[in-house]
Formats: structure tokens, C-alpha cells, sequence
């Protein structure tokens, strides 16, 4: 199966075309705005660089989060927007799971994924053999370093806020790899794996209380 798969949830803006199990183009950047900007280039050089086709993709695959509120809405509109133009399936992936999917070794085993919310928590969630074994939560990073220590179970921890959990354990992984985002739009089914943001925490940003030049309460 060929699949293009987007991820701009965290600190990268990453497009890859790949295909059994091999990537035939990519473009990927760090960066931590501008998503909006890049994406459309990157998707066609990726597709330039494996000199296919659009038509070529059997599905799309797009990180749901959870993650920037920002780039998660590029990603998702790009995604679904094209997969309509294509007439193709887009999957959601789970950022979490991309990124417990992209440990060293692959998925097997037990592995958590830690993502940094800031304002002193993460979001976590912990896998066995690559399938989900505790919901995806946000929690403060005393919380998190708890839940991990529970029950002996040595897991590998993976994403941006393994160190803040556990320095000692952390894996240098931070961002989903494209092999990893490929094998999960392959497995997931689109009509369960719908490409739809999953948020964890509300954003930071409020809607205003009154309208402009309206009366304070009293």
C-alpha cells in the first residue's frame, strides 16, 4: 500500500510518501510555526522526490494530536482537503501512538508516550505491543512519574516529555517517524481512525466574556 502521511501536531512539520515499508520521499522540518506556510510545498517534493503521482496514494495518514492547536488544524484541513480532491481515505493517528510506534526497536513491549503540555504537565499514554493499554491523559509531571513507577513494569519512554518524567529512561525520540505514521495508516481503519483533533486539555486561549465597548458586570 502507498501512503502519504502528514504530521504537524508537534515541533516538525513532516510529508512522506512511503510504500512497503520504505520511504520514497520526504520532506521534514523543525520548526515551530508556520506549518500553514510549508506544508503543501513539502508534500509536493516529497511526491516529487519518489516521482509519483498523486493518484498513485491509496491513503492518507494525518496526526490528530494530541498537540499544537495550531498545527494540528493545518494538518488536519490539509489532509482532508486533499484527500476529497483524490477521492482517498484519511486515517487519524494518534501522537501518542506514533510516537510509541517510532521507539527504538519498534513497538513491542511496553512503551509510554510523553508528550510536554507545558504549564508543568504532559500528556501520557502507555502501550503494550504497540496497542493502547491506558487511555490518552493530561497530567502533571509528578502524576506522570507516579503512574510509570506503578506496578514494575520497566517502560520505554518515548516524545519530548519522557525527560521531564524520567530523564534516565528516555529515548531520543521526539517526533513521530515517518515509517511509523505509514505502518499505522496501513493498520487503522478509516472509518473507526476518523481524522478528527483530539485535544486533551481546552486551549489556552478564551473566547471574550463581553463584546467590545459592552459594560463590565457588576
Amino acid at each position: 500500500m502507498r501512503t502519504l502521511v502528514i504530521d504537524t501536531a508537534l515541533g516538525a512539520c513532516t510529508a512522506a510518501l512511503c510504500e512497503d515499508g520504505r520511504v520514497l520521499g520526504v520532506r521534514s522540518v523543525v520548526m515551530a510555526r508556520g506549518h500553514s506556510e510549508r506544508l503543501a510545498g513539502f508534500v509536493r517534493d516529497a511526491m516529487d522526490e519518489a516521482g509519483a503521482a498523486f493518484q498513485s496514494v491509496d491513503r492518507i495518514g494525518v496526526t490528530v494530536g494530541p498537540g499544537s492547536f495550531t498545527g494540528l488544524r493545518v494538518g488536519l484541513a490539509f489532509a482532508l482537503g486533499l484527500g476529497q480532491a483524490l477521492e482517498r481515505p484519511v486515517v487519524g493517528i494518534s501522537t501518542l501512538q506514533a510516537l510509541a510506534w517510532s521507539a527504538p526497536g519498534g513497538p513491542d513491549g511496553p512503551v509510554a508516550a510523553v508528550i510536554d503540555a507545558r504549564r508543568g504537565e504532559v500528556y501520557l499514554q502507555t502501550f503494550l505491543d504497540g496497542e493502547p493499554s491506558t487511555e490518552a491523559a493530561a497530567a502533571t509531571i509528578e502524576t506522570a512519574a507516579e503512574k510509570l513507577q506503578q506496578g514494575g513494569v520497566s517502560w520505554r519512554r518515548v516524545g519530548n516529555g519522557a525527560a521531564l518524567v524520567a530523564p534516565e529512561a528516555a529515548y531520543p525520540v521526539t517526533e513521530p517517524d515517518p515509517l511509523a505514521l505509514a505502518a499505522l495508516t496501513e493498520r487503522l481503519e478509516p472509518d473507526v481512525h476518523r481524522a478528527r483533533p483530539l485535544y486533551l486539555r481546552a486551549p489556552d486561549a478564551t473566547p471574550p466574556t463581553r463584546l467590545p465597548g459592552q459594560a463590565r458586570a457588576s
